[in-house]
């Protein structure tokens, strides 16, 4: 793992303008050296100013231990070092001076500047005390070596501290791109791998839904009906009255029972598996519960139209006239009547529009048991439309108290708004409740 940049400024624990103690400790160090070499070259630049030595000593000790600022003010530094250069002080507060200068982030033009007058003073300096010291006789070689001495010199004390601080000021900025690079990088895949977890986390909810979905299409409406025909049976039978009003009273117990435990089931494929069901369900796939869900949902239509053979994808138009005559012999009173011309749709549009039928016609069976209700089927240009609407139950009307976990209009919009069309679902102002969906026919 990398280290961020916030981190870098938190582990900040040197005084002042110094980030780490340790840099403190060698600059301290440094100037401590400088201003003690500059006190001792304070002699001889006293006695040739004609100044006194104290002076001298105490002029070199303040000059050398301006290096103490050299990471804040490098610039102030070199001026000094520049300033100083007549006076043969300050060698150790040159060369440490140009490396800061160097390495620093300053512009280049700024560092070629005071690095190019650095050495156009030493080269006149050396230039004039060389040539000093062979007229005084202290030295006792040919011209060429006055300029031999000035040019030597003056690159030796400026190009290596130039040049070595210019090699590590590059290759600190190469680091601090390297790791600016790695920490943007440790940020876009921790990005990447919290989308990727949003959109499992997602997949799995579709997952859920479309097997909640599902289960409540193959199963809710025939369980539906045969709590229907129970109550039915309990309400007309004549012959041992007692016990057709005990096994008809128990078949709808089973069925409301049983409704009550897949909508518990349905409830917790939706709310992602929360509570006690998390730990039990946690290892069953959610890919195998779907292929669970659409096994079963083929043999259901297998079962309804009497094939008893595999591979139906689910089931269309041609069989909404079954399912309308199993609601009216379940007591209900149900016209259908079919606008345009029929033909063929795409598979999931059918499936689509039958279920949403079946769905409809179960509400009225729980909710308005006894009522009148229309079916319309339109078959337009580009489009099917349907319409389940159902008259206000009669006063009199026996109901069969039917469990509702209200997944049922849910998934009718779902299912329509999957395949881009419209529902609308409300009462009407009769009194009765009215469901409509419109589904593109591509």
């Amino acid at each position: 793992m990398t280290t961020t940049g916030e981190d870098h400024v938190t582990a900040r624990g040197g005084p002042w303008w110094w980030g780490r103690r340790r840099s403190a400790v060698l600059d301290v160090g440094l100037a401590a050296v400088s201003a003690l070499e500059c006190g001792l070259e304070g002699v001889p630049f006293a006695r040739d100013a004609g100044i006194p030595v104290a002076v001298g000593v105490l002029f070199g000790l303040l000059v050398g231990s301006v290096l103490l600022v050299r990471r804040h003010w490098p610039v102030a530094v070199v001026l000094v070092v520049i300033a100083i250069t007549p006076a043969q002080m300050g060698f150790l507060m040159g060369l440490v001076g140009l490396y800061t200068l160097a390495a620093s982030e300053l512009p280049r033009r700024i560092i070629a500047s005071l690095a190019g007058m650095s050495l156009v003073g030493t080269f006149i300096v050396t230039l004039v005390r060389v040539r000093q010291d062979m007229v005084r006789g202290e030295l006792d070689l040919g011209d060429w070596f006055v300029p031999f001495a000035s040019v030597t010199t003056s690159l030796g004390l400026t190009a290596p501290p130039v040049l070595l601080g210019l090699y590590v000021g590059a290759r600190r900025r190469l680091m601090e791109s390297l790791r600016e690079r790695a920490d943007s990088l440790e940020r876009e895949l921790q990005l990447l791998a919290e989308r990727a977890e949003e959109r499992a986390e997602w997949a799995r909810n579709e997952e859920r839904t479309r097997i909640a979905r599902e289960m409540h299409d193959v199963v809710a409406h025939r369980v539906s009906l045969m709590v229907v025909h129970a109550a039915a049976l309990q309400a007309v039978a004549r012959k041992d009255p007692e016990k057709a009003v005990k096994n008809a009273a128990l078949v709808g117990d089973m069925g409301r029972q049983a409704l009550t435990e897949l909508r518990e089931m349905l409830g917790v494929l939706r709310s992602g598996g929360n509570g006690a069901g998390r730990g039990a369900g946690a290892s069953v796939p959610l890919a195998a519960v779907g292929a669970a869900a659409a096994a079963a949902a083929s043999r259901a239509v297998d079962e309804a139209r009497g094939s008893g053979g595999g591979g139906v994808e689910g089931p269309g138009l041609s069989e909404l006239d079954e399912l309308v005559g199993q609601s009216a012999a379940a007591g209900m009173v149900v016209v259908l009547s079919v606008e345009g011309e029929d033909r063929s749709y795409a598979v999931e549009v059918e499936a689509a529009a039958y279920r949403v039928v079946q769905e409809a016609l179960t509400n009225v069976h729980k909710h308005a048991p006894g009522a009148k209700t229309y079916v319309r089927l339109a078959h337009r240009a580009s489009e099917i439309a349907m319409q389940v609407e159902n008259e206000p139950p009669p006063e009199a009307g026996a109901s069969a108290r039917l469990p509702s976990g209200g997944n049922g209009l849910v998934g009718m919009r779902e299912r329509v708004s999957a395949l881009g069309g419209v529902f609308v679902s409300g009462p009407t102002d009769a009194g009765g409740f009215r469901v409509s969906a419109v589904i593109p026919a591509a």
